[in-house]
């Protein structure tokens, strides 16, 4: 490849620079570009990053180092490289979007091995229009190998700031919910049918629930519970292909996958129809027997 202008080359992704000799005749502007890109090079850097400036406090000169925009604002692409492929949708391991941040076990809902493994599949996804949307994808939070397994419908507002499912006032009756039942909050793993925020809290669509299912079933397939209780209509829909009402639904036992299943309202809904919490209460007591667990006296 021959020389650029300003007397740099570049091999490979590797960044290399022009003989000093030809210094006095470049332009001085072209001098700082080679002084940037000479910093990078004694600092390890290979590739010029995308996305971020370098620090002027760091490297001599203004100039930040030469980029090409990133789908999402993001992380660092080889110069000459492919743009990333369009995202595809439902199915593990595709459409994560340029490259993820590190996650940890203490990460949110990464608990295991195995889950860890998926939150770093799942990446920073776009595998649908809501990760163009969100401000945080929420993943799940709880007990990595927890018997007792909720999963509701996608993130609220509250949510999708905070990066945990469950947290806002839906959540805090959901936290009611499982203590009554004699149970801890951490005790639980909680999930979602979607884990990025449908704009202004609108039902998830076809196409994003189908982009997000093979999380949810590779998460519940990590963490394998007992029993599963799937909150609302959007959840059991996903996980028994039934669109039976919620209300014909509820309080009878389905099976997923060999595991035991109760549908029953969503939390959110309990807010709306308070009428509906003896009923919710109801079903829940029949998961606490398979628990072995006596609900309180009244």
């Amino acid at each position: 490849m021959p020389p650029c202008p300003c007397g740099t080359r570049r091999t490979g992704s590797s960044l290399s620079t022009g003989n000093r000799a030809d210094r006095d005749t470049l332009p001085e502007l072209a001098l700082e570009a080679l002084r940037q890109l000479e910093w990078l090079r004694e600092n390890g850097e290979r590739e010029v990053p995308v996305g971020r400036a370098v620090a002027r406090s760091a490297a001599p000169g203004p100039l930040a180092a030469p980029s090409r925009p990133s789908p999402r604002g993001g992380e660092g692409v080889p110069l000459g490289a492919p743009p990333p492929s369009p995202a595809k949708r439902g199915r593990v391991g595709e459409g994560a979007g340029p490259a993820s941040p590190a996650y940890s076990l203490s990460g949110k809902g990464c608990g295991s091995p195995e889950l860890l493994t998926l939150r770093g599949t799942l990446g920073e996804c776009a595998r649908c229009k809501l990760g163009a949307t969100r401000t945080t994808l929420v993943f799940g939070v709880g007990n990595p190998s927890a018997d007792l397994l909720f999963v509701g419908e996608g993130p609220g507002a509250d949510e999708d700031q905070q990066g945990e499912p469950f947290v806002g006032k839906a959540g805090q009756l959901l936290t009611k919910m499982i203590e009554a039942m004699g149970f801890a909050r951490g005790d639980v793993y909680i999930a979602n049918v979607v884990k990025c925020r449908p704009p202004g809290n609108r039902n998830p669509e076809p196409d994003e629930i189908e982009a997000c299912e093979p999380f949810l079933k590779a998460q519940i397939a990590a963490v394998k519970p007992k029993v599963i209780v799937a909150l609302g209509k959007f959840a059991v829909a996903t996980l028994l292909h039934d669109d039976s009402p919620i209300g014909k639904l509820r309080g009878l036992w389905r099976s997923y996958e060999g595991v035991k299943l109760m549908p029953t309202f969503h939390p959110a809904y309990l807010l709306r129809s308070p009428q509906e919490k003896a009923k919710a209460w109801e079903d829940l007591k029949l998961v606490m027997k398979e628990f072995g667990k006596v609900p309180p006296g009244r």
